[in-house]
């Protein structure tokens, strides 16, 4: 192999917002990396977590929702070498770590979702099971355990509750880290399922009267 280590360079992560009608000062904040490995397009791992971060977002505008708290996307930088975006951003920001209700990260996969992984006091999961429940109609309501993303899992070790996409990945490393990290892997139906999961779940927890419990 030809690999080679190269010296650092100044990145940055990107952010887009909709400030909170009521509670501006209160954030929900989703996410995906921008950055991806040297091989491939990096279109699974993890273009598809930016896009439906990005999504929500946008569908959000479209409609003119603007909920009770600020909606945040990041699409962090660096993932791949060390979660280098997610870090700085943690430590410019945890002072304020009180005012974050709710962080999600999507890091494996936007194939067909069931759900939402999740970690937060008993108060909260009850809370969110019934925010998942709205997603019978496409078959997305299951809640499990144990969310998957390193970029917020600072914040979720911190005690704010944190998720992310529960889909079916069994098919991820096929691809993750190959030159089969493609756009062929994606399917625009499956990823408008998701961003309907990331969107539905976004607007509604930040539009709750209350944060969740820690």
């Amino acid at each position: 192999m030809d690999a080679k280590n190269l010296p650092p360079v100044t990145s940055r992560n990107t952010v887009a917002e909709i400030r909170g009608s009521k509670y501006p000062d209160e954030v929900v904040l989703i996410s995906g990396h921008l950055d991806s490995w040297d091989v491939g397009q990096g279109a699974m791992d993890d273009g598809g977590g930016a896009f439906i971060s990005w999504q929500a977002l946008s569908i959000m505008q479209q409609l003119g929702l603007r909920p009770k708290r600020t909606v945040r996307a990041v699409l962090w930088t660096a993932e791949e070498v060390g979660l280098v975006g997610s870090q700085q951003y943690y430590q410019r920001h945890k002072v304020n770590i009180s005012n974050y209700d709710f962080v999600m990260e999507s890091d494996m996969g936007t194939f067909k979702p069931y759900g939402i992984q999740f970690k937060g006091s008993q108060d909260a999961t009850a809370v969110m099971k019934e925010v998942v429940s709205l997603l019978s109609s496409i078959n997305a309501t299951t809640l499990s355990d144990d969310p998957e993303g390193g970029d917020v899992s600072f914040w979720i070790q911190n005690g704010v509750p944190g998720g992310s996409l529960l889909n079916e990945n069994q098919r991820y490393f096929w691809f993750h880290h190959s030159d089969g990290d493609t756009m062929s892997v994606q399917s625009s139906y499956e990823m408008d399922l998701c961003v309907a999961v990331w969107t539905v779940v976004t607007y509604v927890i930040a539009d709750l009267d209350e944060m969740l419990p820690r």
